[in-house]
C-alpha cells in the first residue's frame, strides 16, 4: 500500500513467489559460470545459487545493499561517504573440533546386544573423502530437490555431484564412506541420506557430524558414525595436495556395529588400523531393521492396532 514493492519492481527486482528461490538454486536469479553474487541468505556453498563455477558471498541486508548500488563488495560508509575510516584489523579466528574427555573402553558387546535381523558386522572398501563441511548441497544438489518423480538410479548418478561427480562412478555398494569434520551440514534435505544410500552404502563415518544429518540419516536407514582418530590417521595417510577429492584407499573396512570396532586390512590382508566406534544401540537397531522410521512407525501403528 507505500508502493514501497513497486518501487523494487521498478528498480528491476524480480518477484519471486515465498519459499526456496536463488538460495536454493532455483528459479530466477541465479549465478552462472565466472559470477559473483552477494546475497544476505543464510548458505553460499559451492553450487548452491547457480553454477559450481560461480561465486557466492554473505553480507547483512546493509551491506548486500550497498554492495549493489556500487556495483561491487563494499560497505555503507563506503557507498554513501566515501571512503570508510581504517579500522584495526580482525583478531584472528581459529578452528577446530574439540574432542570429549578419554571415556574408558567399554567391555565387549554380547550376542544379546543385538536385536534379531540387525546386521551386526560390515565389510567393504573404505572410500575416503578429505574434506571439512561437505554440506547436503555437496551431497544432493538443492536444483534436484523438490524432483518427487526421481528415481534411486538417477540419485545414484548424482549424489556428491557439487563434491565430486566422479564419486558415483568410484563408489561401490557396501563401501564405507570416511569424511572429514561437519558432514552434512546445511539444509535439512533427507535425499541427503537417501542419495547415499542409493549408491549402496549403508555407513558413513567421519570426524563429526552435522546433528540435523546424523538425525535425518538414521531416519532412512543410514548409518553415521563419528570417529576423530580414524580420520586423523587417513589424513596422514591420504590427505596431500594432489589428493583427489574421492579416495579409493585399496584399504578393506571390518566394522563391528553393536561391539564398536573398526579394523582396516591392506590388499594382503593385514591389519594397518583398528580403533573404537560408537556403538549402535537397539533403538537405531530398530529403526535399521525396520528400513527408516517411516516404516518403523507404521510397524508400531500396526501392532496396536
Amino acid at each position: 500500500a507505500s508502493g514501497d514493492w513497486q518501487v523494487l519492481v521498478d528498480a528491476g527486482a524480480k518477484t519471486l513467489p515465498p519459499g526456496c528461490g536463488p538460495c536454493i538454486g532455483l528459479g530466477v536469479g541465479l549465478l552462472e559460470d565466472g559470477e559473483v553474487g552477494i546475497s544476505a541468505t543464510n548458505r553460499n556453498y559451492k553450487g548452491r545459487m547457480g553454477s559450481k563455477r560461480a561465486h557466492t558471498y554473505l553480507a547483512s541486508p546493509a551491506v548486500v545493499a550497498a554492495s549493489a548500488i556500487r556495483g561491487y563488495i563494499c560497505s555503507p560508509a563506503t557507498a554513501t561517504r566515501g571512503a570508510p575510516a581504517t579500522a584495526a584489523p580482525a583478531p584472528d579466528v581459529r578452528f577446530g573440533i574439540e574432542e570429549p574427555a578419554q571415556k574408558s573402553t567399554p567391555p565387549a558387546a554380547a550376542a544379546g546386544d543385538a536385536i534379531r535381523g540387525f546386521t551386526t558386522e560390515l565389510r567393504g572398501r573404505l572410500i575416503f573423502l578429505p574434506a571439512d563441511n561437505l554440506n547436503t548441497d555437496g551431497i544432493y544438489p538443492g536444483k534436484y530437490t523438490y524432483q518427487d518423480d526421481i528415481t534411486r538410479e538417477q540419485m545414484k548418478a548424482i549424489v556428491m555431484e557439487n563434491y565430486d561427480p566422479e564419486f558415483c562412478r568410484l563408489v561401490q555398494a557396501d563401501d564405507v564412506v570416511v569424511a572429514g569434520a561437519n558432514f552434512g551440514t546445511g539444509s535439512s534435505r533427507e535425499q541427503a541420506a537417501t542419495a547415499i544410500l542409493a549408491a549402496g552404502v549403508r555407513l558413513v563415518i567421519c570426524e563429526s557430524a552435522s546433528e540435523t544429518f546424523k538425525r535425518n540419516a538414521v531416519n532412512n536407514g543410514l548409518l553415521v558414525l563419528e570417529s576423530p582418530p580414524l580420520v586423523r590417521w587417513l589424513r596422514a595417510k591420504y590427505q596431500t595436495p594432489s589428493a583427489p577429492a574421492t579416495v579409493v584407499s585399496g584399504l578393506d573396512a571390518h566394522v563391528a556395529l553393536v561391539a564398536g570396532r573398526i579394523r582396516l586390512t591392506d590388499a594382503a590382508g593385514a591389519a594397518v588400523y583398528e580403533g573404537e566406534l560408537p556403538r549402535i544401540g537397539r533403538a537405531a537397531q530398530e529403526i535399521i531393521v525396520a528400513g527408516g522410521l517411516e516404516n518403523w512407525v507404521r510397524a508400531r501403528m500396526a501392532a496396536s492396532a
